[in-house]
């Protein structure tokens, strides 16, 4: 498989001095959807707009393929993009919208027709093409926006946030059909969220961003179990991973608070022993506290704060002997007496807030990270 968009040492700095992004490195191949997340502000739609020629380039390069495309105008970059506020022209039908840039192409009329019928067609709009903006729908006038881009059968996708706009029942049946005009066009693809769960539902492979650095970039299923550092760990995945302080001891055991963890061998970082280490615990790998009884050696015990049953889980939040490191979670409890973690469990469990329960542990699903610089290490 081929390359098909390629950043290599991308930065914007703008006037005022503020670095946009920095050093971006990133490669999309032929056909891949590729989604940028991130918190607000952290340079994702600044790198899209560079590579769609909307933003300069202070340093560093975007090509397409084997050509270099910096110098390269906007309309000259073969690329399509869908915006998050749809951009359609108000006094044009759905069929004058969707065929508007193949006009301005000067594509002769009979061909311009047909490419406007198919894309409607593959876009679900076939029944709508004499409508205004006004007389749809925002899903209707998002699927709208794709057929514009479509329609143009271009070497590259670009959507910076195209679905904020929805309420969320839409927004997630929207999903699929973004997928849908993806796999259709076959184009390369780069798709700006700042949604995580958007992000991990939707992307091939996922660039997370922070403060205009990529963190980590990586398959969404990478992410999650092998996150590169603190924030990654925190910002992927809903709930959030629990994050605690821990002792290492000799034996390669774990104080967490007051209490232990005894761990197989093998199970903690080498070179920990007689230092701090921050532990991570997925809600979901938090075991049952049925069968954690007082025999079981790595289990955490736990204040049951509140419980919250959401159909077939239920997300339970308490309080446990031990400092919290990172996170929103963890900020809200060094502020306040909140709840310092949170676990995933099944309806069943029987668990009430003012319960004191024990968590089993598995020492396989464990995450480590390194103190001082956040760093994810591994066992072995």
């Amino acid at each position: 498989m081929s390359t098909a968009i390629s950043l290599r040492g991308l930065t914007k700095v703008f006037a005022t001095g503020v670095t946009a992004v920095s050093s971006l490195d990133l490669s999309v191949d032929d056909g891949e959807f590729v989604v940028l997340v991130g918190p607000s502000g952290c340079g994702k739609t600044t790198a899209l707009r560079m590579v769609a020629g909307l933003e300069t380039i202070t340093s560093g390069s975007v090509a397409f393929g084997d050509r270099v495309v910096n110098g390269v105008s906007p309309r000259h970059r073969d690329v399509a993009m869908v915006f998050q506020n749809y951009a359609l022209y108000p006094h044009l039908t759905v069929y004058q919208n969707i065929g508007f840039a193949l006009a301005n192409k000067g594509v002769p009329k009979s061909e311009r027709h047909s490419r406007i019928l198919a894309t409607a067609a593959t876009t679900g709009l076939s029944e709508l093409l004499a409508r205004k903006p006004r007389q749809l729908s925002g899903g209707q006038r998002q699927r709208v926006a794709m057929a514009r881009a479509l329609v143009r059968s271009p070497a590259v996708f670009l959507m910076d946030e195209p679905l904020s706009n929805l309420d969320a029942k839409l927004r997630v049946a929207m999903r699929s059909e973004v997928l849908s005009v993806h796999r259709a066009s076959g184009a390369a693809t780069m798709y700006v969220t700042h949604d995580q769960t958007e992000a991990m539902t939707m992307g091939d492979r996922v660039a997370v961003l922070r403060d205009g650095v990529l963190q980590q970039y990586g398959t969404p299923r990478s992410l999650y179990s092998t996150p590169a550092n603190l924030f990654v760990a925190t910002f992927i995945g809903s709930p959030e991973m629990n994050l605690y302080e821990a002792g290492v001891c000799a034996d390669g055991s774990l104080t967490v608070g007051s209490q232990r963890l005894a761990l197989p061998a093998g199970s903690v970082p080498a070179g920990y022993q007689g230092r701090k280490i921050i532990v991570g615990i997925r809600p979901e790998d938090l075991g049952d506290p049925v069968s954690a009884g007082p025999d079981v050696a790595a289990a955490l015990c736990v204040d049951v704060r509140l419980v919250e049953v959401l159909g077939s889980e239920q997300h339970v939040y308490f309080s446990v002997d031990a400092t919290p490191a990172g996170g929103d979670l963890a900020a809200a409890a060094l502020a306040a007496a909140a709840p310092d973690g949170v676990a995933r469990v099944g309806v069943g469990a029987g668990i009430r807030p003012g319960n004191q329960v024990r968590f089993g542990i598995d020492a396989d699903r464990l995450h480590f990270f390194d103190p001082d610089t956040g760093l994810a290490v591994r066992p072995g």
